[in-house]
């Protein structure tokens, strides 16, 4: 029987942005392994070309293996396999709206859930990190709005972009005050967050300032272990 605990970490920037390594080098430190296989996942970009280029730059040169998983030109005919076979997940950022209708249509979303509690570490930026929870405050449909669709892996909502887009934090902060979305967390850019089955257990930031945050109905908090 599996006893690996379930972990995602959500990103507030890696090769994605960052000018430095900070965020990726504590993705790859948490597989404990010498040369763990990472594989991207660009679903939330339409597979964008340039971004599947921009993580080869970025991880070809390391001590990793890296891969990457279209779904739009798919040619991986055993996702489960494939999937199983990876120690990092690494879901890019774009609209989280499309990606979890992707996914479901090739079924990944349950995939992702048996390499979840296969102990395959999750991780992404954006809508990367968004998708993940039971909802989110997503971009995708143009304004910002809430999004009650997500994998449900992570319970309540998240928001992306805390600090780093003003009109996040207020529209995030309204919408859980209202109950449109469920309280949940918020992350700022050049932070990092590990939860472990399903709960918060660490925060690491590339600036100083940067936090996770949790936000109620009523209040926002710095997460601190």
């Amino acid at each position: 029987m599996n006893t690996a605990p379930g972990r995602v970490v959500l990103l507030g920037g890696g090769f994605s942005n960052d000018p430095d390594t900070v965020l990726d080098d504590y993705v790859l430190g948490l597989t404990g392994r010498a040369r763990p296989r990472v594989c991207f996942v660009p679903t939330a970009s339409g597979d964008s070309a340039g971004y599947v280029e921009r993580f080869r730059s970025a991880f070809g040169p390391r001590d990793c293996e890296p891969a990457e998983l279209p779904l739009f030109r798919r040619t991986e005919p055993d996702l489960r396999r494939f999937v199983l076979s990876q120690d990092v997940l690494y879901v890019g950022g774009g609209s989280t709206a499309n990606l979890l209708a992707v996914w479901r249509t090739h079924g990944l979303d349950e995939i992702l859930r048996e390499a979840y509690a296969a102990g395959v570490l999750l991780c992404g930026i954006s809508a990367g990190a968004a998708c993940w929870f039971e909802a989110c405050l997503t971009d995708s449909f143009g304004a910002l709005a809430p999004l009650p669709d997500g994998l449900g892996l992570l319970p309540g909502s998240m928001c992306p972009h805390y600090d780093s887009e003003e009109h996040r934090r207020p529209a995030y902060r309204a919408a859980v005050g209202s109950g449109a979305l469920p309280p949940g967390w918020a992350l700022d850019d050049g932070a990092a967050a590990l939860f472990t089955d399903g709960a918060p257990t660490e925060v690491v930031t590339r600036r100083p300032g940067a936090a996770l945050y949790r936000v109620t109905a009523n209040a926002e908090a710095p997460y601190t272990p």
